[in-house]
């Protein structure tokens, strides 16, 4: 079992690094495409090889769905990672079936809550990186973590 972590355990410049990597299935793609994103490129090889990206592609937001798992198997904070915003979202390379993705996970800034005192608020930018070592989305984001309980 994982430690969980409280906003006390949190600092600037630590890191965090997924363990194993997702791979991503032609199925997933197409499967991701037809409910969330309906364009030819994410639901079929043959419109995608006459599209941008000369392939089937997944979707940004399968990227995204896929980095958000990985975080919360990788950062284990007590009660859950509740989100506080995305600075930043970057798609810079297409994931393409077969592509395994791995992240890596550092913290930028560490503060209290103004509103809410019994949490605290951790940035973090992760990395995403294919098989390739190629860097396939980048973020910024923000997410609330339990201030330690006095005993």
């Amino acid at each position: 079992m994982a430690v969980e972590l409280y906003f006390e355990d949190f600092y600037v410049g630590q890191t965090f690094k997924s363990i194993g990597g997702a791979k991503v299935t032609a199925e997933e793609i197409m499967e991701f495409g037809q409910k969330y994103d309906p364009q030819p490129f994410h639901l079929d090889q043959a419109a995608g090889e006459n599209s941008f990206f000369k392939g089937l592609a997944a979707s940004g937001w399968l990227t995204a769905a896929i980095v958000m798992r990985m975080r919360v198997q990788t950062i284990h904070v007590v009660g859950g990672m509740i989100g506080a915003g995305v600075e930043e979202i970057r798609w810079t390379e297409p994931v393409r079936p077969g592509d395994t993705l791995r992240t890596e996970s550092e913290v930028l800034g560490v503060r209290h809550s103004n509103s809410r005192k019994d949490f605290g608020i951790v940035r973090t930018r992760t990395l995403t990186y294919n098989q390739r070592n190629q860097m396939v989305m980048r973020s910024t984001v923000n997410f609330l973590a339990p201030v330690r309980p006095r005993t």
